[in-house]
């Protein structure tokens, strides 16, 4: 058993390279051992959201507050609330994060593969994109 303390890791600001807006990453698991698992507690600002990208084993996200938007590639934009949990299939381009006017945080979990990626990153989502009306609530 290992036990880490949160006072042993600091909150860290999302690069720009994979974000728009302000994004901030609490990691809640790395994957050590034989474990391939990684989690983290992903704060998104107002609007703030993912770049489009993949993970070789696919992601499951899973709201804890706020309000948020998600699309995979081809699809329509999707709104999130507390509670929904989203599954990504493996390498399907997707993008995820904030309504335009509400904070969104979720935990996002993924594998990593052989060589120890968990993500291929592509470009930024357009505001244009963003702004897609999303589907209505089914």
């Amino acid at each position: 058993m290992q036990i880490t303390r949160s006072t042993s890791t600091a909150t860290q600001k999302g690069p720009a390279d994979w974000f728009t807006g302000d994004v901030y990453l609490d990691t809640a698991a790395v994957p050590a051992g034989s474990s391939t698992f990684g989690a983290a507690a992903v704060h998104f600002t107002p609007g703030a959201r993912t770049a489009w990208h993949t993970h070789p084993h696919g992601q499951t996200i899973f709201v804890t507050e706020g309000v948020g938007r998600c699309q995979r590639a081809g699809g329509p934009v999707q709104t999130l609330y507390p509670g929904d949990r989203v599954f990504f299939e493996p390498d399907e381009n997707h993008w995820h994060g904030a309504a335009p006017d509400r904070f969104m945080i979720h935990i996002a979990m993924q594998q990593n593969d052989e060589s120890g990626n968990p993500v291929t990153w592509g470009r930024h989502v357009t505001d244009e994109e963003y702004a897609t009306a999303p589907a209505s609530d089914d």
